[in-house]
């Protein structure tokens, strides 16, 4: 039996709001302990504050991404990352005029259910 697994076919997660998100380990392939995806955030994206309940590691492969944690306003460029840790009150966005491309590996996986997301408008 091999001791590894190629992953060529990453889960292209549905949305709404024009953001790629393919998902190349993580609940979709049967690993709760940690996801890695894909992801490509608009120009102008947003979402609503969330309070994840997973460490989430962002490493920015071109563009740039804001970040508000706990109410302090942090934006990263290519060849940043960062380490969210769990707990804190977050909200992504990319309010720029270039698509960010980027990685986001969460420990554990990135779940709905644990990712605690605000309604529009609620603090």
């Amino acid at each position: 039996m091999k001791k590894y697994k190629i992953q060529q076919s990453p889960f292209v997660v549905p949305t709404t709001d024009g953001k790629l998100i393919e998902e190349h380990w993580g609940n979709s392939t049967g690993n709760s302990n940690v996801s890695i995806a894909h992801m490509v955030a608009p120009p102008d994206w947003s979402e609503p504050h969330q309070t994840p309940e997973f460490d989430e590691f962002t490493y920015i492969i071109s563009g740039k991404k804001q970040f508000e944690i706990d109410g302090e306003t942090v934006v990263l460029e290519k060849g940043s990352s960062i380490l969210i840790e769990k707990g804190a009150r977050i909200r992504y966005s990319n309010p720029f005029s270039e698509p960010c491309e980027y990685l986001a590996i969460c420990l554990p996986a990135f779940s709905m259910e644990l990712v605690n997301r605000e309604e529009e408008g609620v603090y």
